[in-house]
């Protein structure tokens, strides 16, 4: 199986190239674009559709878990703010998208949901993760 027909499980077995780091309840990954430098997901523990599914424990865990990699982003990268989407739309598993937000963003987008940009951000190859550039993040 390829790692990206199930992220959740190839971050448990150790072969989704992704991860960042385990958390008490989800699993940190590197989203598979940057054209906003570290964006990044998380993937809780078990596959689940909906936040509603996980326990009230894995649901706290994986909350707070996000409120701690948002502090570690604006730390470590100085944004104006994090956006926190949690979706479950296209692909079928709870995770939720953690979005850097930058001053020098252009201003029609700037304070938009990240999903105004135009689509060809997701899938630049310019802008695609690679190990090289974006691990030291």
């Amino acid at each position: 199986m390829h790692w990206k027909e199930n992220r959740i499980l190839s971050a448990k077995n150790g072969t989704n190239p992704m991860v960042i780091k385990e958390l008490k309840g989800s699993y940190v990954v590197f989203g598979d674009v940057q054209f906003l430098p570290g964006y990044c997901e998380l993937l809780p523990k078990r596959e689940v559709r909906l936040l509603n599914d996980l326990t009230l424990e894995e649901r706290q865990d994986s909350l707070l878990d996000m409120s701690l990699v948002g502090d570690a982003m604006i730390k470590a990268l100085n944004p104006t703010r994090v956006n926190y989407e949690i979706l479950g739309n296209k692909d079928h598993f709870l995770h939720a998208h953690l979005f850097p937000r930058y001053e020098w963003e252009d201003e029609l987008v700037k304070y938009m949901p990240v999903w105004a940009y135009d689509g060809s951000n997701w899938s630049n190859e310019e802008t695609a993760y690679d190990p090289e550039k974006h691990d030291e993040i």
